[in-house]
């Protein structure tokens, strides 16, 4: 998630909330359970909901082939904010929503990123 987080890791606030009222935005940090291994935990940025038009860049490092899918119903697009290494949708395709497990909303640490962790705009 680089720029956004740091390497050393940050502390981050997260809330349940918007998960279960479907108050969930593109722009919005999200956890949710790997649907590679359910035992961890990930955090990326929500891209796309269900019935959104996606285009996406296939392999950032080799080539700008781009490519487009329409989100299916019950799943989230997710990417990192680090698009030349991250693993993401453009890996494992959308992610169930029942997977999604919270939004992020404020930085604890490092103290120089102390604050609100606005949704990325378009």
């Amino acid at each position: 998630m680089l720029p956004t987080l740091g390497i050393t890791g940050n502390v981050l606030l997260m809330e349940r909330i918007s998960t279960r009222t479907g108050k969930l935005r593109p722009g919005d940090v999200v956890f949710f359970r790997s649907p590679e291994n359910p035992r961890r935990v990930v955090c990326k940025r929500l891209v796309g909901m269900e019935g959104d038009q996606v285009t996406y860049v296939v392999d950032p490092k080799n080539s700008d082939k781009c490519n487009t899918i329409v989100v299916p119903k019950g799943h989230v697009w997710v990417e990192g904010d680090n698009i030349y290494n991250t693993k993401d949708s453009r890996n494992f395709g959308a992610v169930p929503y029942g997977l999604v497990e919270g939004k992020a909303f404020w930085t604890l640490l490092p103290r120089r990123d102390f604050g609100s962790l606005a949704p990325k705009p378009k």
